[in-house]
């Protein structure tokens, strides 16, 4: 047996919020581990229960993102730490329990992210040609779960939301296969599927005003850039008084995208100008209406499928508040697609918050609790949650660093309270965890398995001279891993 005396820490989820932890985590404890009386070594294992690393990076952005390269390589470097150690294709709560990591871990951490849309909730949410946004990106980028075909027959969409992962999804639905097979890694499937694509004509909703969007910068130069699209806006949802516009100023970020919006606008305006045309002025096949302001109430359907959608006008004050105005408008469309935020996953044995949709914990600090709020929530010792685990659907990428600070100072000032400076569990084995897989027939993917993988990924996208092409089977990614 190696016993060792370095403080045990596992982390679930190994994309980014998992990953910017793990790495936020020694880096604290070398700088404050001394004064704390915890040393400076610790050991971190990273589960994952996907057969690959990066999680959202990965799986949940679409693949034409440029910045998306520069957050996976990062990512990468911070695995290759040989204080971190990386067990993918384990899943929590089925291969190994919250017990049995407690055993083995002085704490647990929760960076388990979020998988599934929220409920459309409209009359109509059910009928067929109903898509939630997690699904269909789930398609586009490969999932080792996820569909393999898509059902992209229809002439006329509608995308309702009013953040990035609406555009995302409005952004491809409105793509051209070849321009995107030669920029992203996206496997043969998904290039097959869009080159196929009927879609025309795109409608984006955004219940609210141009100020109160919720899309980053980045997002609309990419929708700026589309080859074959005409964007077509509503002139009067620019129309907006001295209020909102002072309230959009005090804003930097906010600022930067209600400007690149009016440039949407310009550009939208000299596109008609110029007879229907797209941003580098060739003749576009396909329209992307972008509507502020409108609020959809009901997917209209026969005979079980879409064939509408009812949207009813809103009016944005300056303060964000939205109100209704009665007047409706109906828009011919065969799909509709919802990108009104994800549902961030459950834990076995872990209480839920269902009002804010995340794990429960206390005051939004990280700490596990009993339940998710009342008098009777008590916080569980040495249970921890970061990213969207611990706050819900919302922030950017980057701000699972931010989160990941706080996490970490929580959990050192935890541990430096307890008993012999943070080490409680019981079996201080580095090796019991493979012990333990290993008997009941887990095979874990390590990092040394993930590189291989990409290794592979690198030499298909080389001879199509791509950068990367995505592998999507899962057992196909075991068998190269183990190889």
């Amino acid at each position: 047996m190696s016993e060792t005396n370095e403080l045990r820490i596992a982390v679930i989820g190994a994309g980014p919020a998992g990953v910017y932890s793990s790495d936020i985590f020694l880096r604290q404890l070398g700088k404050l581990g001394e004064e704390l009386g915890l040393g400076t070594k610790a050991r971190i294992d990273l589960f994952e229960k996907l057969p690959v690393p990066f999680g959202l990076v990965r799986y949940g952005v679409a693949p034409d993102h440029p910045s998306i390269k520069f957050i996976a390589s990062a990512l990468e470097k911070t695995l290759d730490n040989p204080d971190i150690h990386l067990y993918c294709d384990v899943e929590f709560g089925k291969d190994v329990t919250l017990d049995e990591l407690l055993e083995r871990y002085d704490a647990v951490l929760f960076a388990t992210g979020a998988v599934e849309d929220k409920p459309l909730g409209l009359p109509g949410a059910d009928l067929d040609g109903v898509y939630g946004a997690a699904k269909f990106v789930e398609w586009y980028d490969g999932y080792p779960t996820g569909a393999r075909e898509w059902p992209l027959d229809a002439e006329e969409v509608a995308v309702i939301g009013g953040g990035n992962v609406a555009m995302d999804v409005a952004r491809e639905l409105m793509r051209n296969a070849d321009d995107l097979k030669e920029r992203t890694d996206i496997p043969d499937n998904v290039y097959e599927g869009i080159k196929a694509n009927k879609a025309k004509t795109l409608h984006l909703f955004i219940r609210r005003g141009v100020a109160q969007a919720k899309f980053s910068v980045q997002e609309l130069r990419e929708m700026e850039k589309l080859p074959g699209v005409q964007l077509i806006i509503n002139e009067d949802d620019f129309d907006l008084d001295d209020d909102t516009i002072e309230e959009a100023g005090k804003d930097k970020l906010t600022r930067q995208m209600v400007e690149e919006l009016f440039a949407i606008r310009e550009m939208a305006e000299d596109m008609e100008d110029d007879g229907d045309t797209d941003f580098e002025g060739n003749p576009a096949d396909r329209k992307y209406y972008i509507h502020f302001n409108s609020a959809p109430v009901e997917v209209l359907g026969e005979d079980g499928k879409v064939v509408g959608i009812r949207v009813e006008k809103t009016e944005t004050s300056a303060d964000g508040k939205m109100s209704r105005t009665g007047e409706f408008e109906e828009y011919p469309v065969q799909a509709v697609y919802h990108a009104i935020g994800y549902k961030p996953a459950s834990a076995p044995g872990i209480a839920y918050d269902d009002r804010r949709a995340h794990l429960a914990n206390a005051n939004g600090d990280g700490r596990i609790t009993t339940e998710a709020s009342g008098e009777g929530a008590q916080v569980r010792e040495r249970l921890y949650a970061t990213g969207w685990a611990k706050r819900g659907p919302v922030g950017l990428i980057g701000s699972t660093k931010s989160d990941a600070l706080l996490i970490v100072t929580n959990m050192l000032e935890d541990l430096s309270k307890a008993a012999e400076g943070g080490r409680v569990a019981v079996d201080r084995d580095p090796e019991s965890i493979d012990r333990l897989l290993a008997s009941r027939g887990v095979k874990p993917i390590d990092f040394a398995g993930w590189k291989k993988v990409d290794a592979f990924e690198r030499a298909e996208g080389a001879k199509e001279g791509r950068e990367h092409k995505k592998v999507i089977d899962p057992e196909q990614m075991r068998a190269l891993a183990h190889a």
